[in-house]
């Protein structure tokens, strides 16, 4: 199982949110790119990287400093975050980011997010963010009425390999991960699902470890590294035991 860092951007610093919300920010480095590389040194193989300036205003606005933490790691980068065209698709792949998310143009465009997985396969993924059961998109401000089985049905008929799910009352809150949706989620999608939200110990990364066979591929992990909560190097070797 994969244990991946998060790196929130905004306003060019590393920051964490509670719940998605603005106002409940805490910056933790003004140096992302240091981050990034302390997280490789740790073993991280994966980094997760979210703009959110971009997923709030619909504009990746965090490009310059996703193409410095490119440059300065070897890691497979996840980048997210007002993604909403084919153009900035490709600039971030002409740079170097190894799999693309979408999130908020798989309820406005499914049509585009279609044509890119034609197009780019793989390096497509796509992020279900939940509140109560229901898909929220553009930075967690809009609660849709579309239900996680809806999208997940969505994202198999489009050929999406790898998702990313976060319970976003439990993201940033330390309060464990909501284990029986993430248990429901892989068991619908049928493998290579990510977890993130509210993971804060090595026992709960060692109980998650147990979805494993049911098609929990990794987990992104962030407030409770940057409050040394749970330090990556530990983690990384939970993750790669073998059951």
């Amino acid at each position: 199982m994969l244990i991946i860092p998060a790196i929130d951007l905004r306003r060019g610093h590393c920051v964490r949110l509670y719940q998605g919300k603005l106002e409940e920010e805490e910056i933790y480095s003004k140096d992302p790119v240091f981050i990034a590389k302390l997280w490789q040194t740790e073993g991280a193989k994966r980094i997760h990287i979210i703009d959110l300036d971009g997923a709030f205003s619909g504009v990746m606005r965090n490009y310059g400093l996703i193409e410095k933490i490119r440059q300065g790691v070897k890691a497979v980068l996840h980048v997210g975050g007002g993604i909403r065209n084919i153009k900035t698709v490709q600039k971030l792949l002409k740079i170097g980011i190894d799999k693309i998310i979408l999130g908020t143009s798989l309820i406005y465009n499914p049509k585009l997010v279609e044509q890119m997985v034609n197009k780019y396969k793989n390096k497509i993924m796509v992020s279900i963010d939940a509140l109560n059961g229901k898909v929220a998109i553009a930075g967690w401000k809009e609660v849709t009425a579309v239900s996680v089985d809806e999208i997940i049905e969505q994202i198999k008929k489009i050929g999406i390999k790898e998702i990313v799910y976060t319970d976003i009352k439990k993201d940033g809150t330390l309060q464990g991960a909501n284990f029986e949706a993430l248990k429901l989620v892989c068991k619908s999608f049928g493998g290579n699902v990510i977890g993130s939200g509210g993971i804060s110990s090595l026992e709960e990364i060692k109980n998650l470890k147990g979805l494993e066979p049911l098609g929990l591929k990794g987990i992104i992990i962030g407030k409770a590294l940057y409050t040394e909560k749970v330090k990556l190097s530990e983690a990384i070797k939970i993750g790669e035991s073998v059951s």
